[in-house]
């Protein structure tokens, strides 16, 4: 191990910093799998349930 991988693993700051999850589905709260695009901040889940609602369209 280096030691920057080893300073990371003591304090624990690196899974925070490198996911950059602090925002949360608008709709039922997850953090991952986010749409942000838009600033739509909904889970992929989500998007998919009510983005024809939203005015999306899919395309084959």
């Amino acid at each position: 191990m280096s030691e920057s991988e080893t300073d990371t693993e003591q304090t624990g700051e690196h899974t925070a910093k490198r996911t950059g999850q602090e925002v949360a589905c608008q709709r039922c709260g997850r953090k991952q799998g986010l749409v942000g695009k838009y600033d739509i901040n909904l889970c992929r889940q989500c998007f998919r349930e009510i983005a024809r609602d939203m005015g999306f369209k899919k395309y084959k």
